[in-house]
């Protein structure tokens, strides 16, 4: 491969490089961040003074009812939801306008809410796993900061399924979220950790 296909394989097609709520930024193979590694990142806003989203494939080794006043029987994991306030508590939800206050994103996923009555349907057994995911932190960019990475072709843009947003997934989604797109960024899920590595 020469060099023009090899610089071609990582550059992120105009189409795929456009911000909008409700769809997901997908980390380039080798984006040196902490945080950001391999991720998949569901954007609940994104507006010309910023945007905010929540990583979907890093499960934390914490439950929400170990971790959460209130929620004494959920025994969910708390998802990372980025680097930015690590001590605050965010939601993602289909449970739409029955939780007060929730701002829709995209088709039946909402976010946010009144947790006071989030408590108590999850004290009435009203609320199913698959129907909510928590997140501890969020990801933040301010204004211009997510085009100037897109810029960098840090991220490829896509709309992917509901299912996939509220499933989740461990660290191998980001392989099979890019394994389904039909572009060249399917090549991108073979790829090592590193690049020195064969």
């Amino acid at each position: 491969m020469n060099t023009s296909q090899e610089f071609d394989l990582f550059s992120i097609l105009p189409e795929d490089k456009i911000a909008e709520k409700g769809k997901v930024l997908i980390s380039e193979p080798f984006l040196a961040d902490t945080f950001f590694n391999r991720s998949i990142v569901f954007l609940t806003e994104h507006t010309p003074e910023g945007s905010v989203g929540f990583i979907l494939n890093k499960k934390l080794d914490l439950k929400v009812s170990d971790t959460i006043d209130g929620f004494d029987n959920w025994e969910e994991n708390l998802n990372m939801g980025g680097p930015v306030a690590p001590d605050t508590l965010h939601y993602i939800h289909t449970l739409g306008e029955s939780i007060p206050g929730s701002v829709h994103v995209y088709r039946d996923i909402y976010w946010g809410g009144e947790i006071d009555t989030l408590r108590k349907l999850i004290s009435f057994n009203r609320i199913k796993p698959h129907q909510i995911r928590f997140f501890l932190g969020y990801s933040g960019w301010s204004a211009g900061q997510l085009e100037r990475e897109l810029k960098e072709n840090s991220w490829v843009i896509v709309q992917v399924n509901p299912e996939m947003i509220m499933a989740g997934g461990g660290p191998d989604s980001w392989r099979r979220v890019l394994k389904g797109l039909n572009k060249k960024y399917r090549a991108w899920a073979d790829f090592p950790e590193s690049p020195d590595m064969n």
